[in-house]
């Protein structure tokens, strides 16, 4: 009875001190962190006038800004112990008010847990698009927006519990890690559904759920052996952000004065020729006149977003990060927040939007880059998207006919500039995603260009990532807003007419994309060398496309024709890929057939097993 009697006492005395300290942040911490420091940041009326105490533990530096509202304390966690301490203002020797800090024990392994990887395959989803699993938080006193299906850029009510409602339907697909678009609360006046312009990083947006339901969302999908990727945005924030509407300094963001827009040239990062003002628009300028952009240059917001990154690593069991707008970040700031994250998780994982359509400049960006050293620089950045294959995919399945740099050659011609990256499986490979056109409406959901996509992705180097949907031919045109690409999933609302995320709900025509496409991923996760072996392949011939992926024991041979006639291919040529092996069966119709002469049909693949 004591012991309870205590806990009561010290929630109250926060309550009671709530005049003073509105917020402090992070909200609370880890015990045996690496990082022997921790800035908290304490907002309140006036708490700049107040001198900060904390009971058993060391505080090393106090920082003020220009606006009286903010404190910035740091304390050291050497030896601190799981816990709570008092945190006290006092003006003078009066007490004037106190809060309890919580230092919580840290699960075990935690520091060395293991982000995904190359034997992975990413599901993305657009969470109020994908599934309304609890009605009741479609709209929320606390946020402008509530939900209205009608609109195209409106809320739709998807939401964590619907996320956790279909995780089998996620694993049946042969997914093993689900990356989500942001749920952190958003509270633009309107579309905010895409949730980029954030308002509370500490906060599930209440339309989502709660942060107890995000960590529930981890540890189901750890439940089943699968793994949670957050899509962590570092560049801005939302203009209705609580500190982005009471700055804590004039330099918090990037003013010029004022709002400025990004030229979005982020060449301008690298380029040996480029100005001072064209770099400084692209770097400092906003994404957008909605979305302020972040200064991380300045210490303390490198350390808050620092912070608050390693907060949801420990606090939801993350496995990852995907970041949002990586390379306009000013990048020897973004480069010291990646490490700060993989020095505490040595083996996580953090994949960058680096959104560029040259190899070399993507290769920039991938930690330990030879290209990046020519300048001195390391982004300490694990992972990046290959954005060149997936402009290849975007267009190679219209060429019919075959020529120096059209037809299948596309696809080969991009995995012939490999040497350019540090690690090749650490790329993340995709066909699209929620800002790119649907690949199905760009193909007509034609069955077949889809299968050949896919296949490519389920057996090149690199981690595959899916887009909800068009495992069951979704489509939708860009071209007529974002909404169209981030439809609701068909069964997804209760009065929906259909449901999608059954056999017996889907048409023949879904049934038929989503066997093939749970059929080939669930294949790719149970074969080590496709998740880790070398690769060989042959230049493209009447466009016909040839590739082997292999280890010492081991080999699949891909075969693409991309020809609209069928064709017959002599194997002589790759008699250096198939020495000692006589026969190969495929992964998808289960054929045994010998390795003399391979005939295939117009526009499909065939994934050999060779034996």
């Amino acid at each position: 009875m004591k012991q309870i009697f205590l806990i009561l006492f010290c929630c109250n005395a926060i309550h009671l001190g709530a005049q003073h300290i509105e917020r402090v942040e992070p909200p609370f911490w880890w015990s045996e962190m690496k990082s022997e420091s921790l800035q908290l940041m304490l907002y309140g009326k006036d708490i700049a006038r107040y001198t900060p105490e904390m009971d058993g533990i060391t505080i090393s530096n106090i920082r003020k800004t220009e606006n009286a509202n903010y404190l910035f304390m740091t304390i050291s966690t050497t030896d601190v112990a799981e816990g709570t301490y008092v945190l006290r203002l006092k003006k003078g020797k009066r007490e004037v008010s106190r809060y309890t800090y919580e230092f919580r024990k840290r699960n075990e392994g935690s520091a060395l847990r293991k982000g995904f990887d190359s034997s992975d395959v990413m599901y993305l989803i657009m969470p109020d698009r994908f599934a309304n699993g609890n009605p009741d938080n479609d709209s929320s006193p606390e946020t402008a927006e509530q939900a209205d299906r009608t609109k195209q850029g409106g809320r739709h009510g998807g939401d964590i519990q619907g996320i956790i409602d279909h995780l089998d339907y996620i694993q049946e697909l042969g997914a093993t890690t689900l990356w989500s678009t942001p749920l952190l609360e958003d509270n633009d006046p309107e579309y905010s559904y895409h949730t980029y312009a954030q308002s509370d990083v500490y906060r599930i947006d209440p339309r989502y759920g709660t942060n107890e339901d995000y960590k529930r969302l981890g540890d189901e999908l750890h439940k089943k052996d699968m793994k949670l990727v957050m899509d962590y945005v570092t560049n801005h924030w939302g203009a209705e952000h609580w500190m982005i509407r009471d700055l804590p300094s004039y330099d918090w963001i990037h003013q010029f004065p004022g709002y400025a827009n990004s030229n979005y040239r982020m060449e301008t990062q690298y380029d040996p020729n480029t100005s001072d003002i064209d770099r400084k628009y692209c770097v400092d300028g906003w994404f957008t006149s909605t979305m302020p952009d972040l200064n991380q240059s300045n210490p303390l917001v490198l350390n808050y977003l620092i912070q608050n990154a390693i907060w949801w690593i420990e606090y939801a069991g993350l496995d990852g990060f995907r970041v949002d707008t990586y390379s306009y970040n000013d990048k020897e700031s973004i480069a010291a927040w990646t490490k700060a994250i993989t020095d505490e998780y040595p083996y996580f994982n953090v994949v960058g939007e680096v959104w560029l359509h040259d190899q070399a400049q993507i290769a920039y960006w991938q930690k330990d880059s030879r290209i990046g050293a020519i300048q001195d620089f390391n982004s300490h950045l694990p992972a990046v998207m290959d954005f060149t294959l997936h402009d290849a995919l975007s267009t190679v399945f219209h060429e019919d006919e075959a020529s120096w740099d059209k037809g299948i050659v596309k696809v080969y011609g991009n995995f012939v500039n490999d040497f350019l990256y540090p690690d090749i499986n650490n790329l993340l490979v995709f066909a699209e995603n929620h800002d790119t056109q649907r690949f199905n409406h760009m193909y007509g959901g034609d069955p077949a260009k889809y299968k050949m996509a896919m296949a490519i992705l389920a057996t090149v180097r690199g981690i595959p990532q899916l887009y909800y949907g068009s495992e069951i031919g979704m489509a939708g045109n860009k071209d007529e807003g974002d909404g169209a690409i981030r439809q609701d999933f068909p069964g997804g609302w209760p009065d929906d007419k259909q449901n999608a995320f059954t056999a017996s709900g889907r048409t023949e025509r879904q049934n038929e994309f989503f066997a093939y496409t749970s059929k080939l991923f669930q294949w790719r996760r149970q074969t080590p060398v496709i998740h880790s072996g070398k690769t060989k392949h042959y230049l493209p011939q009447d466009n016909v496309y040839v590739y082997f992926r292999y280890n010492d024991t081991n080999a699949v041979m891909v075969v693409i024709n991309n020809s609209t006639e069928n064709r017959t291919v002599e194997t002589g040529r790759f008699r250096e890929s198939l020495n000692g092996f006589e026969k190969g069966t495929d992964i998808i119709t289960g054929k045994e057939m010998s390795l003399g002469e391979i005939s295939i049909a117009s526009k499909t693949v065939m994934i050999l097993e060779l034996k």
